[in-house]
């Protein structure tokens, strides 16, 4: 009996030193970091330099993959069911994370149990742009001839309950005007039809516009978060003509839930240090991104605080999802 003990004894000593070993060896292997939106957007390219970033710290390859679809949640549902082993993350999003979970009725995952968050990795402004024939060249303008002209003015989204969408009504909402909403299957088709004339404005990620701004293609009249970017330093906050008014986008790093702490612990660190170079806050300023970066405890609190603030904005907008 004696033996049988030891021998068990033996073995539980030997798995625990397994895993443990396990642990500290990770990474062994390549990581994947799974994307909901298509390859070229914000997100795609704050993730891809990212990734190369992480890479470089941890010392294997960390490979974006990109699954489109319904606002991030497929491929949120695919990072919630992987392995817990370190070796699967997501780049989550405002719109899925914050936006989705107010909009739809039910989700196959939830954005507060079935994830690890790591880090608040960037916030990413909006940018309100115009069709060149409007006749607005700044803010203050623009709102008059809102006002004057209620339903005249169409503005594209990538979707009902898109951030493209709900900054579109939260504008509408504070200044009391009326633009007509056209939901698209993307937003690229949106920026397609701005430019073609089909669409008087927009509310676009400020990387997927600002060659057409540089380019006098489209007119750049507000940026929706509260400072202006340093890539359009003429261009003012909304908010300085509508008080209140403020769409901030964001993304982070997450992983599967019961993700081992340890592992969390240094792709947070990793993160971090990334995230504080010269070189990557170099490289996301050039997308109009602000870097962010904060602890697993931190961005999980600001997980829940930013599913409160955007419950109102889903309220505001009206959107809805059959």
């Amino acid at each position: 009996m004696r033996r049988l003990f030891s021998l068990a004894l033996t073995m539980a000593v030997a798995l625990t030193a397994a895993a443990a070993h396990a642990q500290t060896a990770w990474p062994t292997k390549p990581i994947r970091m799974l994307v909901g939106f298509a390859a070229g957007g914000s997100t795609d390219v704050s993730a891809r330099l990212i990734a190369q970033a992480l890479s470089e710290r941890l010392g294997q390859p960390v490979i974006v993959e990109n699954r489109a679809g319904a606002g991030g949640n497929i491929v949120a549902e695919a990072a919630a069911k992987a392995d817990p082993d370190g070796y699967t993350l997501l780049m989550s999003t405002s719109t899925t994370f914050a936006t989705n979970p107010n909009l739809y009725k039910t989700l196959p995952f939830n954005v507060q149990t079935d994830f690890a968050p790591i880090a608040l990795t960037a916030f990413i402004p909006n940018l309100l742009v115009v069709h060149p024939s409007v006749p607005a060249n700044n803010l203050a303008e623009f709102v008059a001839y809102q006002k004057a002209n209620p339903g005249k003015l169409n503005y594209g989204s990538a979707g009902n309950g898109s951030s493209q969408h709900i900054a579109g009504e939260l504008f509408n909402s504070l200044s009391g005007g009326r633009m007509m909403h056209i939901a698209y299957r993307g937003g690229a088709l949106a920026v397609n039809d701005l430019l073609g004339g089909q669409l008087q404005v927009i509310f676009a990620p400020l990387v997927e516009v600002l060659q057409l701004v540089r380019s006098d293609k489209v007119r750049a009249l507000g940026i929706t978060t509260t400072k202006r970017s340093p890539l359009l330093p003429d261009v003012p906050p909304i908010a300085e003509t509508l008080p209140g008014y403020e769409i901030a986008l964001w993304n982070g790093l997450v992983a599967p839930a019961k993700t081992p702490p340890e592992i969390i612990d240094r792709i947070n660190k990793a993160t971090i240090d990334a995230l504080r170079s010269p070189e990557l806050k170099a490289k996301l300023a050039e997308q109009g991104s602000e870097p962010a970066g904060n602890t697993p405890t931190e961005f999980k609190a600001f997980i829940d605080s930013e599913l409160v603030k955007w419950r109102k904005l889903v309220e505001i907008s009206g959107a809805s999802v059959q």
